[in-house]
């Protein structure tokens, strides 16, 4: 890449993206900018501002963007109750597009030539962030060191810290064996033993939840109150968006809810396996099909989960911004204007267990669906014509001699 004067980091101050920002400004002899997002990971933001700084950077970035992060991403993804193969809630991937959204606006703000990110060339992530980039601002410059130098160890990067004099914690028993990653979804723990899908995690890399063995032996009941498709209060108490993601995180972790331990297919080809602590989502998740399963009409619910795999593939796949998941998004959105109501939850040794939904504008008529006197709301007699005309397209082939 030529005729780069400035850069836009995405700085954690960890070992790798600390070399990093060394390594841009020896390498393209640029100006970097630091930008580090305070996702809910939980971590103390301000000494990667003393890192920044011992190292000559003088614009420096620090955010709390968790309000945005789930009101504007994680919230609308749980209006499509979306799944990825199934089990993986999506944690990791829809917080990249947010961090890619803010390094191009902090690249024009700025007046820099190009981004830079931290991802290896093996992973997701790079895609995430370069795709939302060049979707955002098609002629930025991306920069991905892992793909380009040849510190690829611990021991090099740490070497290269000493050459350079960057302030990095060197004692590796302060450090956990696994590549984490943390935000108010989900935390993420890959490398060390879990690279063998055969091996169990250990009990104590769990940082979220307690074992359900270990969980209360009395549950805990919650009620989650929903306008449009989104929670709005818990137990009567009105929140806003991130604050109901971090205190569904505690209550369900105290009670063993969210671990899931799965191999998944990455987009670049390869399986990997992972394993996640998402307490709060998964209480979402639940909790969001029983509100749905009494406000939705049963063509609008059942079309949603026929486009669920795809729009969780787009999300995974770093396609937030993409046409496609915006016009699912619409669509999605349009099918959550009468998703309103309660949803009483008791949360037990590892299980989300919904015991009531209530809503003003539930489809369930009691009249309709008793089992005891209907009172002339439904005439029983009807379903014969219906099962028969259904059933004419199975009685020509059997007439004219085909198996079933």
């Amino acid at each position: 890449m030529s005729g780069i004067k400035k850069v836009v980091l995405a700085y954690s101050g960890g070992l790798d993206t600390s070399v990093i920002a060394k390594w841009l400004m020896e390498t393209y002899q640029c100006e970097v900018v630091t930008f580090t997002a305070d996702l809910g990971q939980g971590e103390e933001l301000e000494p990667a501002r003393a890192k920044a700084k011992a190292m000559g950077i003088k614009e420096i970035y620090i955010e709390d963007l968790r309000e945005e992060f789930v009101r504007d991403f994680v919230n609308p993804m749980f209006r499509a109750n979306a799944l990825y193969e199934g089990e993986y809630l999506l944690g990791t991937s829809i917080a990249r597009p947010l961090i890619a959204k803010r390094l191009v606006e902090i690249a024009n703000e700025t007046g820099a030539d190009a981004i830079a990110h931290g991802a290896t060339g093996k992973g997701n992530d790079q895609v995430r962030f370069e795709l939302g980039a060049y979707a955002l601002k098609p002629g930025i410059q991306v920069i991905a060191p892992w793909r380009e130098w040849d510190l690829t160890s611990r021991d090099k990067l740490l070497a290269y810290c000493e050459q350079h004099n960057i302030p990095v914690e060197k004692k590796r028993g302060t450090k956990s064996p696994y590549s984490m990653d943390a935000n108010l979804l989900h935390i993420s723990y890959e490398g060390d033993i879990l690279e063998n899908p055969g091996a169990e995690p250990e009990e104590d890399m769990w940082l979220w939840s307690v074992s359900p063995e270990n969980a209360p032996d009395t549950p805990t009941y919650i009620e989650l109150t929903y306008e449009r498709g989104d929670i709005v209060a818990i137990d009567g108490e009105k929140m806003s968006p991130a604050t109901v993601l971090a205190h569904l995180n505690k209550v369900a972790g105290a009670n063993g809810i969210g671990r899931a331990d799965l191999v998944e297919n990455r987009y670049v080809g390869m399986k990997s396996r992972g394993c996640y602590e998402t307490p709060g989502g998964t209480v979402m998740l639940k909790a969001h099909r029983a509100i749905e399963s009494v406000t939705l009409d049963r063509e609008l619910a059942h079309l949603k989960d026929e486009l669920m795999p795809k729009y969780a593939s787009l999300v995974y796949n770093g396609y937030w911004f993409a046409p496609e998941r915006k016009a699912l998004q619409q669509l999605i959105d349009y099918s959550q204007q009468y998703v309103n109501g309660t949803v009483r939850l008791k949360l037990y040794k590892g299980n989300v267990i919904v015991v009531g939904r209530e809503s003003a504008d539930s489809l369930f008529d009691m009249n309709i669906a008793t089992f005891e006197d209907d009172a002339g709301a439904y005439d029983q007699a009807d379903a014969a014509g219906f099962i028969k005309l259904n059933a004419l397209r199975l009685r020509i082939a059997a007439n004219k001699g085909r198996k079933v």
